[in-house]
């Protein structure tokens, strides 16, 4: 089969390399699928440049979440158990963790639903309670983290106020259904915010950036808010002053979503449970913006690492997208 692998980490677009491999073979309590379509996270980029918390050994095939097929033609979503990850024709899974792909929802949408919305939800209603009619501000509004989690607070009931950088992204933030956009490379964030919101501030603020977005954040939070931090994609980890939280009387909530995996696995599926009745109604829907096929997926995560990409950008592995057969 076809696959993609890191034999030395760097940034993707050097270190992926596409080879002829043969099928993983799955273990105890794992199943081989084929890959109809795999998702690309950011997390995807960090394991090239080995900066990612999960450090699969050398080589590996990234691609941490996929829509594959079952042998017994079944659609799932699933997270492929590394180092034989989605960018591949085959990948192996955790038979136990499989999930049903929504039939409201395409391939290339399915693989997009689960880790991202999975997130958002656990972000929005198990960690900070977001109650319809708060406000909700969401950075990097534009991008796959930021739209779901955008698409989840409408779906709430929640006043939503998207952070992007630029105006394409501006118009994806609007499109996606936010109340308020507010460009960071043409306003000043803090006070957009203060004005949107009368000078209260935001009830809930989810944070996938880090660096200057959570400076922006412990600035524009609103009493009793509450300040969601669920990764770092501007590369800068900040150091919250905990006086400030004190005075301010906000909370600051990590979530790590894996962890559920196997702490509480039947609450990851309530969640997809409740993700899967919001695609059916049309509340929610992954806003796939590139379908690539194999040949093309390093290229797809370097320009996800980048910053240079809205929504998600999937990856097609079936024969009739460029790969072998």
């Amino acid at each position: 089969m076809q696959a993609w692998q890191v034999h030395e980490l760097g940034e993707p677009g050097e270190v992926m390399r596409r080879a002829e491999v043969a099928p993983p073979t799955p273990g105890e309590g794992q199943v081989l699928l084929r890959v109809r379509a795999a998702n690309i996270n950011f997390p995807d980029a960090l394991m090239c440049r080995g900066q990612y918390q999960v450090r699969p050994p050398l080589p590996f095939t990234p691609g941490v979440e996929i829509c594959g097929e079952t042998e017994d033609g079944r659609r799932v979503i699933a997270n492929p158990v590394l180092p034989h990850g989605g960018f591949a024709e085959y990948a192996v899974a955790d038979a136990a963790a499989l999930l049903p792909a929504p039939d409201a929802l395409d391939d290339a949408e399915a693989a997009a639903l689960h880790i991202g919305y999975q997130t958002g939800w656990f972000g929005l209603h198990r960690r900070a309670a977001l109650e319809a009619g708060e406000t909700l501000l969401v950075h990097a509004a534009a991008g796959g983290v930021g739209s779901a989690a955008v698409q989840l607070g409408k779906a709430a009931g929640a006043t939503v106020i998207g952070v992007t950088g630029g105006a394409d992204k501006a118009a994806v933030a609007r499109a996606l259904g936010c109340d308020v956009v507010i460009d960071r490379r043409e306003q000043d964030v803090v006070a957009a915010v203060k004005e949107a919101t009368g000078g209260r501030g935001a009830d809930v603020i989810y944070d996938p950036v880090g660096g200057q977005a959570y400076a922006q954040s412990a600035k524009a939070v609103a009493f009793e808010g509450r300040i969601v931090v669920v990764g770092f994609a501007s590369g800068s980890i900040p150091s919250p002053a905990l006086n400030h939280a004190l005075v301010k009387n906000y909370s600051i909530l990590g979530l790590h979503w894996g962890l559920y995996n196997t702490r509480n696995p039947k609450l990851v599926q309530h969640c997809h449970e409740q993700l899967t009745g919001l695609a059916a109604r049309g509340a929610i829907k992954p806003l796939v913006s590139e379908r690539v096929p194999l040949a093309e997926a390093a290229a797809a995560v370097q320009r996800v690492a980048d910053g240079a990409t809205t929504g998600r950008v999937a990856v097609l592995p079936g024969p009739e997208n460029g790969a072998a057969a």
